[in-house]
């Protein structure tokens, strides 16, 4: 049992939203709520000034190293790094060694995780091996618990590929989750291409090959129907596509990273390494649109892209180190800071724990006696520095440590299982 004190609450059509309550918690679920409420059984407490409740964050475009990559994250370390970021369940890309492309694999990620208070979602492989050559066995990954499907950081280049993999989710109401990226484009690029990889003198990511892989993906979609997701959409046109389609009433559902909100392609004037991510930071024009399309429904969520990487593959040359940085730990915190004066605290929970599971056609919990928890607790105008001891990944490549935020995650509650951070 558990007690929350004096919880401003945050919780989309709930007739809670907006106030501020008591919360009993009693074997994973809701006992009571009251403006008030007498605790003569000596409940443990959390009574923290400024608390915040809202539905547990879900991210939908994460990476772990088990099984195969162990050195960059376990199981172990996602599902508490998960938790230290707010989240109560994130979806897991299918780029592990082997590629999780069978129904015993899926089984595993689920059996690994299922004693964490942050549930690890199995995105299946669309293709064998993440290849791109050969459809994987979709619907006994389904039956086995994944969420969705995908090549993760490998878009599904061939387009006949990505016919098929709609065609197949479509009966099974399975979505199709595509990272636009063409390879044949971007080739060797390590960062955005425009004045500043020239001045560094470092090949590029031309804009063009986001945008002809989701024009691409969107012409593909209006032939075949059934449900495609864009995660990774870092650009101005994107969003426009995007836009397009969405007035055409295509069923296409997109997000951005948390880290292409804050960050533009300056911060690798240094040749720090932790920024280099797929996709790469973009110009100021670029930010300002993706937080426009936020405000406006074009993309639908906010994704951490949690990306770890060991330090064998990030202390080297720029154009040599690998993509990717970490990102649950701060996950809610750039959120908050970016866009709390923009959209307010509302709209970052829509983007970051309802709409989420929208796309993946999970049930929205309910704040309600009876209702199973499925909670995160956070503080939203708390000042904070993170730290590199705030990091609780196995990996630690993030260019965030000594950067200060406003908004900080208390921790989650879900069902019986629960996690907290310290304060500082």
């Amino acid at each position: 049992m558990i007690l929350l004190r004096s919880v401003k609450v945050v919780f989309p059509a709930s007739s809670y939203n907006g106030k501020t309550v008591d919360i009993l918690i009693e074997n994973g679920k809701v006992k009571s709520i009251a403006a008030k409420l007498d605790n003569k059984k000596k409940v443990p407490e959390i009574n923290v000034k400024g608390i915040h409740l809202a539905p547990g964050f879900v991210e939908l475009n994460s990476y772990i190293g088990e099984p195969g990559l162990e050195q960059k994250e376990t199981v172990s370390s996602a599902c508490k790094a998960a938790a230290s970021g707010g989240l109560t369940h994130f979806c897991v890309m299918p780029n592990l060694l082997p590629a999780t492309t069978t129904k015993s694999q899926i089984e595993f990620l689920i059996q690994k995780s299922a004693s964490f208070p942050a549930h690890l979602l199995p995105v299946g492989a669309a293709t064998l091996n993440t290849d791109g050559k050969d459809l994987a066995d979709i619907y006994d990954m389904h039956q086995s618990g994944a969420v969705a499907f995908s090549d993760g950081y490998k878009p599904i280049a061939n387009a006949g590929m990505l016919e098929r993999a709609l065609l197949y989710t479509k009966p099974i109401g399975g979505v199709v989750m595509q990272h636009p990226e063409d390879k044949s484009i971007s080739k060797n690029g390590v960062m955005n291409e425009g004045v500043v990889s020239t001045k560094l003198g470092l090949p590029g990511l031309p804009a063009i090959a986001e945008e002809i892989s989701v024009a691409r993906d969107l012409t593909v979609l209006e032939y075949t129907g059934g449900k495609l997701h864009f995660n990774d959409i870092s650009l101005k046109q994107s969003v426009s596509l995007i836009q397009s389609a969405k007035k055409k009433k295509l069923n296409v559902t997109a997000a951005c990273n948390a880290y292409n909100l804050l960050l533009t392609e300056d911060a690798v004037n240094d040749y720090d390494t932790n920024a280099k991510v797929n996709p790469p930071l973009r110009t100021k024009q670029d930010v300002k649109a993706l937080i426009n399309a936020l405000k406006d429904g074009s993309l639908d969520c906010i994704t951490a892209q949690h990306h770890p990487q060991d330090e064998e593959c990030k202390k080297l040359e720029f154009d040599k180190a690998d993509f990717g940085m970490i990102g649950f730990e701060t996950f809610f915190a750039i959120c908050n800071t970016v866009l709390n004066s923009e959209l307010g605290l509302e709209k970052i929970v829509e983007l970051i724990a309802v709409n989420p599971r929208k796309v993946l056609s999970l049930p929205l919990p309910e704040l309600k006696e009876g209702a199973a928890a499925d909670f995160a607790l956070f503080l939203p105008n708390h000042k904070w520095t993170f730290a590199e001891s705030d990091i609780v990944s196995k990996s630690k490549n993030t260019p965030f440590v000594g950067r200060e935020f406003t908004g900080k995650v208390l921790g989650i509650i879900n069902g019986e299982k629960s996690f907290f951070n310290n304060l500082k």
